[in-house]
Parts: structure tokens; C-alpha cells; sequence
């Protein structure tokens, strides 16, 4: 077998920051674009009642609202934390596993909205209808989410932008070459065991979702069910979308059977998928505890448990693909190639 060399050179030390104006574009616009949503925390913090209309459930707790808007505030914060890392020449020295896992996390959470929001202002020019417009009113103002989610879009598309490039010049040499060219792995049948539980245990959420979008009712809550539009629908379809992603990047990289497929296919299904999997099912299962979203009347059972399971899928995956890139930069190290 043909194995693809990781680097052409050797390097001790990871290679100096680079802050041309392109990332310095992207650092400023991801920043930027975490104020509209900044503020509107910081004066709901502050007692405002700005974009909340009468009856709201966000008005039935005010305590649990303030803690929910203080960790939300800290998570957007987050981003700028991210931007300045990914740009700054201390954050090369930064352990991987504590940049990897906050962007995993941000990404999980930003593109379902990136490619959702877009999807259900589509909708909404096909029907006539405005996103979310049955819910919106009785949670949020309508303009709360036409200000803040071209926001989160901005974020997601600079972030990301910005952690691509990061990581190209952090540790491109472990994905370089095709699935064929990959040696074989002493981890190979832990990987393989990981991604078939992964996989089945994908099946609920995906038909879960399948059957919501359908039209079905069956195991949603009260609250759901009559608040559902037709970007409900549209929603639920995208959401089974990501759990097959996240299931076909884990299956490609465990079995390796599609020989010249570039490696930063399944790579990239497996973080997007398992991100929007995983982080979603575990957002959805705290707001509906803490009762801090449209799901005021808590989750059903059936609900509860395709969140539990997203969860799981997206903690499987992202351990795979952390073991995958362990023995990458092991072999790498082996071979004398910078880690």
C-alpha cells in the first residue's frame, strides 16, 4: 500500500502565526458581529424587556432567566476569545484539545442556524410565511431574530475561515492524501466498533426527525405541535441530514473502503455532523430543563431521548476522530515529522 508522506520537512516547533490582512478581516468582522447579540443579553441582564413581548415564557422565571443569558453571553464571549487565538502568535502554544473542543462546540452550535436560517427564509418566500412565525410572537420578537442570526452567520463563516487556515498551518500534514493511503492502524478495530455503534445508534434521531418532518405528531409535545410552520418541516429534514453525515464521515474513516476519496471528506462530515449532532441535542436538552425556550411545557420522552442520543453520537464521533488524529501526529512524530 502506498502511504502519502505527512511533511516534506521537519519542524520541532510549530510553525509562527500568520496575520495577514485577510485574517485580520476575519478576526474584526467575527468580533463585530457578536455585538447585536451581545447587547440584547446585556440589556436582558440589565432588566429589559426590549424584543420580549408580553406572555413570553422567557418572563415566567427571571432567575433562571438571568443565568441563562449570563452562559450565553459567556458563550458568544467565547468567540472573541476564539477569533484572538486563532490570529495571535501565543496561540500556536495553545494544547489542542483546549482550542479543539471550543470550536467543535461553536461550530456545532453556529452551523445549524448558518444553514438553517438561510433554508427557512427560502421557505418563508415560498409560502409567504416568516420564519418561525408561529412561535416567534409568543417567545421573541420577529426582528430578534432577523438582527442576531445573520449575526451567529457572520460568526460561523469567519470562525470557521479562520480556524481552517489555523489549522492548515498547525497540522495540514495529517490530512494530506486519500483514504487508500492511510497504513494501517493498530486502533483500527476500536475505530470500527465506535463507528457502527455511532451509526445505529443514529438511527433514532434520523427517524425521529424524518417522521417530525413528515408531519407527524407523534412524540412531540403540546407546545410544539401547535406552534409547527412550514420551516418546521424544513428544519427536521436538515436535522436528519447532519446525523447522516455525521454517521457516513465516521463509517469512511473507520472502514476506509472508498480508496481514493480525499480524507478531507469524511474528516469534514465527521466534525460538521457530529458538532451540529451532538451540541445540538445537548442545547436542546438543557434549554428544555431550564424551560428557557419554546418548549415551555418540557419534552416528551420521545423528545428527550433523541436529544439524549444526539448527544452520545456526537461524544463517539468526536473520540474517534481524536484517536484518529493521535495516532496520525504519533506517526508523524515517528517518522520525524513536526507534531
Amino acid at each position: 500500500m502506498t502511504q502519502t508522506p505527512l511533511a516534506p520537512r521537519v519542524h520541532d516547533t510549530p510553525p509562527p502565526a500568520r496575520t495577514g490582512r485577510a485574517r485580520v478581516l476575519l478576526r474584526l468582522l467575527a468580533v463585530v458581529s457578536c455585538l447585536p447579540y451581545l447587547s440584547l443579553k446585556v440589556a436582558w441582564l440589565a432588566g429589559s424587556q426590549v424584543g420580549i413581548p408580553d406572555g413570553s415564557p422567557l418572563l415566567d422565571d427571571r432567575t433562571t432567566m438571568a443565568v441563562a443569558n449570563g452562559g450565553t453571553v459567556l458563550m458568544d464571549g467565547s468567540v472573541v476569545v476564539l477569533a484572538l487565538l486563532l490570529t495571535q502568535a501565543w496561540g500556536r502554544r495553545v494544547p489542542a484539545w483546549l482550542l479543539i473542543l471550543p470550536l467543535w462546540a461553536a461550530s456545532g452550535l453556529l452551523l445549524p442556524i448558518m444553514t438553517g436560517f438561510p433554508l427557512q427564509l427560502l421557505v418563508g418566500a415560498l409560502t409567504g410565511q416568516a420564519p418561525g412565525a408561529a412561535d416567534s410572537r409568543s417567545f421573541l420578537d420577529d426582528w430578534v431574530f432577523m438582527l442576531v442570526y445573520p449575526g451567529f452567520i457572520v460568526q460561523g463563516l469567519a470562525l470557521g475561515t479562520l480556524f481552517a487556515l489555523y489549522a492548515r498551518d498547525r497540522w495540514g500534514h495529517l490530512w494530506q492524501g486519500s483514504l487508500r493511503d492511510l497504513p494501517p492502524s493498530p486502533t483500527g478495530p476500536a475505530l470500527r466498533v465506535a463507528a457502527v455503534a455511532a451509526s445505529l445508534l443514529a438511527v433514532v434521531p434520523a427517524s425521529m426527525h424524518l417522521v417530525w418532518a413528515s408531519g407527524s405528531t407523534a412524540g412531540l409535545d403540546r407546545t410544539r405541535i401547535a406552534e409547527r410552520t412550514e420551516d418546521f418541516y424544513a428544519l427536521q429534514a436538515l436535522d436528519a441530514l447532519f446525523v447522516v453525515a455525521t454517521a457516513a464521515g465516521a463509517l469512511l474513516l473507520a472502514f476506509r473502503r472508498t480508496g481514493g476519496l480525499s480524507l478531507k471528506v469524511p474528516l469534514a462530515l465527521a466534525w460538521a455532523g457530529s458538532g451540529a449532532v451532538g451540541c445540538t441535542g445537548a442545547w436542546l436538552s438543557l434549554a428544555s430543563l431550564a424551560r428557557v425556550d419554546d418548549l415551555a411545557d418540557g419534552p416528551t420522552a420521545a423528545m428527550g431521548l433523541t436529544y439524549a442520543v444526539q448527544m452520545l453520537i456526537g461524544m463517539l464521533v468526536i473520540t474517534l476522530g481524536a484517536y484518529f488524529f493521535s495516532e496520525r501526529a504519533a506517526t508523524a512524530r515517528t517518522a520525524g515529522v513536526r507534531p
